[in-house]
């Protein structure tokens, strides 16, 4: 019950800390969009797309050192804890000076005939690309930073982190919108001083109020610790790493074949579900812990509950949050961008339908991790990862439309649960038939229904906005209400009674004292 109050009250932090961020960043696109124009935007998003990609890595490596922190947490062991975080920082130190090497290799090869740039603008290609070597560094070694945070499942720091980050990129973007220097420049400048002065706050956030993070590397080093978790880091790193080549590299291909004008609509594509999918990873902050903790302390039955749990609730809420805009998507572009590019409407659908897939088994995922036996499974993962690039490759020297990138991804998606499924079933014995009966068919029957609804709703004819808050309001309705009758079993609607019972009486108490004091 406790833990139920606990996912509760942090999926509702990040929740409204998405729905503040994704406004701040669809108006700060749109400014960027129009300083920049067409040709730079896409341009940056060929060139600073390592951003992204080291967003993603970021977010990998940390719930690998997450794991082994929540871990020690389950099992009430400090001291453990204060040399789990300096063995990361030491193995973070390592990674950065690899990644570096790696990168400024690669960008060797990015600039002599790999990325279709303008002559006129591969200088200054050459110096975004620059400014994203510069983030790396910064961003790899505070991977344990944002690990020690989530281990603590202190959601609202991480939300208002969010919140001022995107209050920020507003900033920028209105700054650019106005300056008389080179617009590109100066943006791809300012996003890497931004994303510097984030992480130095985390990390000067995290030595005041954590107790474990004490830098003392020579005090606490442990080397059977480092040599574990740089095996658990390695694995970890090849899966992240595979989805990095795999989201930079679908870049790529539609940078070779098609352009920078693609690059562009690309671009606005994840401006537009980058944001919406924010949910759908940082839910796994929230139960990430909770399932660790659980193996940890060798409760491996509460930890399969709460992965199937979580995986239905974060379904849904994505869910919720998706299905207005997978049906007046044209209208919300129009709305936002005026003049919305070829391609744009039909590679954000089929993204947004990608990223739904994904969210039936990416719980499961750290439920693996959280068994720390990910060697095959992570092999198999990033060859299954890595398998649309090729495809896409082919398809598109067969004359295949560019949405056709979208497609495979989004079929490898599920093929990919397939994988993840096997290997849930093999290492931690959870039942495939319980997964489909209480997950699969009650999440994807559930949208359809509503779906459905909601499309059927859009034919009424009525003035453009209004038919959008019809239709919005419907869709939502209808989706919670199916979520309630068909998506949850008994024992989940009770878990959740239960919750907002409880929430409720603690609302009233704390107003009756709140009164007791005013009088």
């Amino acid at each position: 019950m406790e833990a139920a109050k606990r996912v509760v009250k942090n999926t509702g932090i990040l929740y409204a800390r998405m729905a503040i961020t994704v406004f701040i960043s669809l108006y700060s696109t749109r400014l960027i969009l129009a300083a920049l124009g067409v040709a730079d935007f896409g341009l940056f998003n060929v060139v600073g797309g390592v951003i992204s990609m080291l967003g993603f890595l970021n977010s990998s490596m940390a719930a690998a050192t997450q794991r082994f922190m929540s871990f020690a947490q389950g099992a009430e062991d400090l001291d453990k804890v204060k040399r789990i975080f300096n063995m990361s920082s030491l193995l973070h130190w390592g990674i950065a000076v690899l990644v570096f090497i790696l990168l400024e290799g690669a960008g060797y090869f990015f600039f002599h005939g790999i990325l279709n740039i303008a002559p006129d603008r591969l200088e200054v290609a050459k110096l975004i690309y620059q400014f994203m070597v510069i983030s790396t560094l910064f961003t790899v070694i505070s991977v344990p930073y944002e690990a020690v945070i989530t281990s603590h499942e202190n959601m609202l720091v991480y939300a208002v982190m969010g919140v001022i980050e995107a209050v920020l990129k507003l900033g920028v973007a209105l700054y650019i919108t106005y300056t008389g220097h080179d617009h590109l420049v100066m943006y791809g400048l300012l996003m890497v001083v931004l994303s510097v002065l984030l992480l130095i706050v985390k990390r000067i956030y995290c030595h005041r109020v954590y107790e474990e993070c004490q830098l003392r590397v020579s005090q606490y080093f442990d080397k059977p610790l480092l040599k574990e978790m740089g095996g658990f880091a390695g694995w970890s790193l090849l899966g992240s790493s595979s989805g990095l080549i795999a989201n930079y590299g679908c870049t790529i291909i539609l940078n070779i074949f098609f352009g920078t004008i693609l690059n562009a609509v690309q671009g606005i594509v994840s401006q537009i579900t980058g944001p919406l999918s924010i949910l759908g990873s940082t839910i796994s902050k929230v139960i990430n812990p909770l399932i660790d903790k659980s193996m940890g302390s060798g409760n491996r039955e509460n930890m399969l509950k709460v992965s199937l749990f979580s995986t239905k609730i974060s379904f849904f809420l994505l869910a919720i949050t998706y299905l207005p805009f997978l049906i007046q998507m044209p209208f919300l572009l129009k709305l936002w961008i005026k003049i919305v590019p070829a391609y744009t409407v039909i590679f954000c659908v089929f993204q947004l339908c990608r990223n739904l897939i994904e969210q039936l088994y990416i719980t499961l995922s750290s439920t693996i991790a959280a068994e720390g036996k990910i060697r095959s499974y992570s092999i198999s993962s990033s060859l299954l990862t890595l398998a649309p690039l090729p495809t896409s490759y082919a398809l598109f020297k067969l004359n295949f439309p560019p949405y056709y990138l979208y497609i495979t991804f989004t079929i490898y998606a599920f093929l990919y649960g397939l994988v993840v499924l096997y290997y849930v079933n093999k290492i931690s014995q959870l039942s495939i038939f319980l997964y489909f009966k209480e997950v699969f068919v009650r999440c994807i029957l559930s949208f359809l229904l509503a779906f459905t609804i909601s499309y059927f709703s859009i034919n009424i004819y009525l003035e453009p906005f209004l038919s959008f808050l019809f239709s919005s309001t419907i869709s939502i309705i209808s989706l919670i209400t199916m979520i309630w009758f068909i998506g949850l079993n008994r024992e989940e609607k009770i878990i959740i009674r239960r919750v907002l019972f409880s929430f409720f009486q603690k609302g009233i108490h704390d107003n009756s004292q709140i009164q007791l004091i005013n009088r």
